[in-house]
């Protein structure tokens, strides 16, 4: 199945070039189990090929993240939790993805939706929960479109780099995944300790 994927992926970039990186990349935000790590790095091996524009493919990449994510938030926002757990056995949504992305979102509230878009797994299903809790759109928008931008871009610098060995980044997804995640961590531990270094009061003299 995952070979008649790769192949499926391979043939609408293809024939259908930016469109095609666009309709992809929607429906792996709406819950759609197509992976960006095959999309994204075979377009970039299309742009060391010289058949395809790296800024062109980053923004066809991520506008269509950000389609697919306001689709997942809408689900989310307008037919409610019940729903999605009833339904989403047919996009192989389980329980367990939900409430991993739920508890993510309570607990690093609407940054979650920006940090998400670098991780693993959440990155798929972390727009149903912010629909679900109604989250500001405008907001919504920005950190999703910034976040699926960063993800877009080093996937398919990878895919350049890699060239005709592009396939071979399914060795090195879960190192990657590590170094993001590791890279995520940090920013967050740093965020952190501005906020608190800001919010300290200084003492009188």
């Amino acid at each position: 199945m995952i070979n008649s994927l790769t192949n499926f992926i391979i043939q609408t970039i293809s024939n259908s070039g930016y469109g095609g990186i666009f309709l992809l990349m929607v429906a792996e935000s709406a819950l759609i189990p197509i992976p960006s790590e095959v999309i994204m790095p075979f377009s970039g091996y299309l742009v060391s090929a010289g058949k395809l524009n790296a800024v062109y493919v980053v923004l066809a990449g991520s506008i269509g993240n950000l389609v697919g994510s306001l689709i997942a938030f809408f689900i989310g926002s307008r037919l409610g939790r019940n729903f999605i757990l009833r339904y989403g056995k047919y996009v192989l949504l389980k329980k367990s993805h939900l409430e991993l992305t739920e508890n993510y979102f309570r607990k690093y509230g609407d940054r979650a939706t920006f940090i998400s878009r670098l991780l693993p797994a959440v990155r798929t299903y972390i727009s149903l929960p912010a629909g679900v809790a109604n989250m500001n759109l405008k907001k919504f928008i920005v950190y999703t479109f910034a976040g699926s931008l960063i993800w877009n871009t080093m996937l398919t610098y990878v895919g350049i780099k890699l060239g005709e060995e592009w396939t071979s980044i399914r060795q090195y997804s879960s190192y990657i995944d590590v170094v993001v995640i590791a890279g995520v961590i940090i920013a967050i531990i740093i965020f952190v300790k501005r906020r608190s270094s800001k919010g300290a009061t200084p003492e009188q003299t």
